[in-house]
């Protein structure tokens, strides 16, 4: 315990319980996990950039999604790694705290954002195949790149500033791989009960925000793609969205378990359960839900292994 006028300068980890065996295993996977996320994000990102015939919007935003993927997880699971290999807890310092949460809820808002985006970019090519290159032109879609990189980065300026300027004077033990701001509001001796409830609303605008416009996009879709009058032109349109409506389930399905919830300090148990599903999981399957489902993708992705094995006999 703390004296009940200092804060704590720098939070233990609690991590994984279980023991030293455990811990090597659990080491194991997760790195297997990081790196096959690396891997596969960073070949959609090489493939986006060099083949033409994935020079549209789609791919344009399927780019960003697999960069902000690969950051998600390099922002935790490296720490996670570490404090799995460390025989005792691990401890990180506030500032490394702050910067860690900051970048985690930052590029998380980014991806919402993004996912709506992408939502409606479906939307317009199955609703407007005609207007589809005007209204999605090289502007459009820097431009709403930019605001959801801008937007994810100051919306989360103000949440992790309140969120440190508590007193953490109960203890400094965080019962979580990383910095997590529930847990983090468990070790304020202050009442946090308003801050809570105005994150709260602010994980409602931001979540509940950028799936509003998925939602009213894919309604429209559907009912797009069921007027479609032969079974072969209704599998051509749905496989132009079925990837990303997979990861809209996916992604916003756990997040709103994690995030849109009145209390902020739920059980520790459930909260690592649910995050590893945001930062090893679900960047795990994006190279996997985009790939799998996109003859695109799989024939740029197949010349590309071409070219490399032609050039390693060469």
């Amino acid at each position: 315990m703390m004296s009940n006028h200092s804060s704590a300068t720098e939070f233990c980890l609690l991590g994984f319980p279980g023991s030293q065996e455990r811990h090597q295993i659990l080491f194991a996977v997760f790195f297997f996990f990081y790196l096959a996320t690396l891997m596969g994000n960073t070949v959609i990102i090489m493939i986006v950039c060099v083949d033409k015939r994935l020079w549209s919007p789609m791919y344009f935003f399927l780019g960003h999604l697999s960069a902000l993927k690969s950051t998600t997880t390099s922002i935790i699971v490296p720490v996670m790694l570490w404090g799995l290999l460390l025989p005792g807890m691990q401890t990180i310092s506030l500032t490394a705290c702050v910067t860690q949460l900051f970048l985690y809820l930052a590029v998380g808002t980014t991806e919402f954002a993004l996912m709506g985006v992408m939502a409606v970019d479906r939307y317009v090519a199955v609703c407007s195949p005609l207007r589809y290159n005007v209204i999605m032109n090289s502007r459009t879609c820097i431009s709403v790149v930019t605001v959801s990189w801008v937007f994810g980065f100051l919306s989360e300026i103000w949440p992790v500033y309140a969120t440190f300027q508590f007193t953490f004077c109960k203890s400094n033990l965080l019962d979580h791989f990383f910095c997590d701001r529930g847990q983090l509001l468990k070790l304020s001796c202050d009442d946090t009960l308003f801050t809570e409830f105005v994150l709260f609303l602010m994980a409602i605008f931001i979540i509940i925000g950028s799936l509003a416009p998925a939602i009213v996009s894919y309604t429209y879709v559907i009912s797009t793609i069921l007027k479609i009058p032969t079974a072969s032109g209704r599998r051509k349109a749905f496989s132009t969205c079925a990837s990303h409506f997979t990861f809209v389930v996916i992604g916003y399905g756990s997040c709103l378990f994690l995030f849109v919830k009145p209390k902020q300090t739920q059980a520790a148990e459930y909260n690592k359960i649910v995050s590893l599903l945001i930062c090893v999981l679900t960047p795990f399957l994006n190279p996997f839900v985009f790939t799998l489902r996109n003859d695109k993708v799989k024939e740029a992705l197949g010349d590309g292994v071409r070219r490399c094995c032609q050039l390693l006999k060469d």
